[in-house]
Formats: structure tokens, C-alpha cells, sequence
């Protein structure tokens, strides 16, 4: 009897082997291709630290004192435009021949042209550059080096970067509300600065 449910028992688990292997064989299978597919990396959470600080320090050592405080105590840069017949296309444009104009440049957002007198806001532009370097992570350059691209793109050739950027009418990516009042920021924050200067003796704030 007990040698009859042994062999019983013995073909019972052959068949259940035959039945569920292949199932258990691609499911391995399956679990190797994906191990394969999908690389490996030692992810250092203080990567992206310390490339923007690499990134600040180069900014520093690149814009002016008073372009480098503005960003370090305000989160954007102000570019001022220079081109004669101002940043705007189409028949406007003439209503802005001469008159100053200013961009706002802030991390990884478009470039917002303004006018510095009245607080009206232009345009946006919307210019990209990819950190092509980097083999794995995010393609975005580090705050501070996306800033320094922008800068060096408008003081280098500011009449290209407009003609090839992306236009768009205020509010499409960058909230109007948020730029009007970091542009009320930057008028208190340079009225303490030339407040500070005079004291010290240290000269003024630079004109346009």
C-alpha cells in the first residue's frame, strides 16, 4: 500500500514538473532580459550639488559684480537689449525704436523682455540648452550653467538668439504676475544697493 501511494505520489510530481516548468522557464527567462536591458549606475545623490556649485562659481567668475549679486540674491539676471529698434517683431516695433529695454533671465525658463521704465512686458523666448554630456539622468544643465548659456547667447549676439528663438506673448510659460513682481523686487533690491554704496563710497549702481 504504501509503496503504491509512494509511486502514485512520484507521477503526481512528474506531471505537475511537466505542466508548470515552462511557464516557471519564461518567467525566468523574462526576469534575466530584463536584468540585461537595464543598466546600472552608482547613483551619487550629491552629483547634481555639486555641478551647480561648479556651475555659480563659473557664472561668478564670468558676469559682473552687480550681475552676479542679482542673481545671488534674486534668482534671475537682468540683460540690458541693445538693439536699436528694441526686441519686439512686426509693425510694433517701431513704437519701440530707442527706447531701453531690459531681458530677465531665469533658470530654465524662457528669457522675458520688458520695458524697465513702465514695467510692460514684451515677449518670451524660449531657448534650450541640453547638457549633451551627461550619459544618464536628466538632459538639463545645472541652474547656474542654463543662466550662463542665456547670458552669453544675448550679450554675445543678441539680435541671433531673437531671431532663432521660440516667441511667444507674456504669460505662456512664465507667470506675468510672478515677473511683475520680481521686477518690484529688483527696483527695492537696487535701491538698497546704491543706498549701501553711498554710504561706503564704493561708486554707484551702473546706469544702461
Amino acid at each position: 500500500m504504501l509503496l503504491a501511494l509512494s509511486a502514485t505520489a512520484i507521477v503526481v510530481i512528474a506531471l505537475l514538473w511537466e505542466v508548470c516548468w515552462p511557464a516557471m522557464s519564461e518567467a525566468i527567462d523574462r526576469h534575466r532580459a530584463r536584468r540585461a536591458r537595464v543598466p546600472t549606475f552608482d547613483y551619487d545623490p550629491g552629483r547634481e550639488r555639486r555641478a551647480e556649485q561648479r556651475a555659480r562659481e563659473l557664472l561668478r567668475s564670468c558676469v559682473n559684480e552687480e550681475e552676479w549679486d542679482m542673481y545671488r540674491d534674486l534668482g534671475f539676471v537682468r540683460v540690458w537689449g541693445g538693439m536699436a529698434d528694441g526686441p519686439e517683431r512686426g509693425a510694433a516695433r517701431d513704437s519701440l525704436a530707442g527706447a531701453p529695454y531690459a531681458y530677465l533671465i531665469y533658470p530654465h525658463k524662457p528669457i522675458v523682455a520688458y520695458l524697465p521704465q513702465t514695467r510692460r512686458l514684451l515677449n518670451e523666448y524660449c531657448v534650450v540648452f541640453p547638457d549633451e554630456s551627461r550619459p544618464y539622468g536628466s538632459p538639463r544643465l545645472p541652474d547656474s550653467d542654463d543662466v550662463l548659456a542665456k547670458w552669453m547667447a544675448l550679450t554675445g549676439d543678441e539680435e541671433r538668439l531673437i531671431a532663432e528663438a521660440n516667441m511667444h506673448l507674456p504669460g505662456r510659460q512664465v507667470d506675468p504676475q510672478q515677473v511683475k513682481r520680481d521686477l518690484w523686487r529688483l527696483s527695492e533690491w537696487e535701491r538698497q544697493r546704491a543706498a549701501r554704496e553711498r554710504r561706503t563710497g564704493h561708486g554707484s549702481v551702473s546706469a544702461p
